[in-house]
């Protein structure tokens, strides 16, 4: 499972501030509404497969938000403490989304540095 490109919480930061980076809670819905990262869109680890190989129109419907693009740089995955959003990022990498990176901080550095 090694190998999957990371972001720190600094570039992290500075992504988001520049508005470049696009972010992917994918615990469960229950974890996600106790509180997430301001601006991540929550799609569970177990949904993203079917997720990102969706029509751009049905993942609009279902999620609200504009479908990334296999091109799109800076697709930014997390979940709780690593494993499930290091196993989201090679996800999408497998599927052809380059520019998927893992936030290895996790939520649970996020609200240690940030909260």
């Amino acid at each position: 499972m090694a190998g999957a490109p990371t972001v720190s919480l600094p570039e992290l930061r500075s992504l988001l501030a520049s508005g470049r980076a696009r972010l992917f809670d994918v615990r469960s819905r229950e974890e996600a509404a106790a509180g997430t990262i301001p601006g991540a869109l929550n799609i569970p680890v177990s949904e993203l497969e079917s997720a990102l190989q969706m029509e751009p129109a049905a993942f609009q419907a279902l999620y609200s938000a504009e479908k990334p693009k296999l091109e799109d740089e800076h697709l930014v995955f997390f979940c709780q403490m690593g494993k499930r959003g290091l196993q989201a990022t090679q996800l999408a990498r497998d599927l052809g989304y380059t520019g998927a990176r893992h936030y290895a901080g996790a939520y649970r550095e996020w609200l240690e540095k940030e909260a």
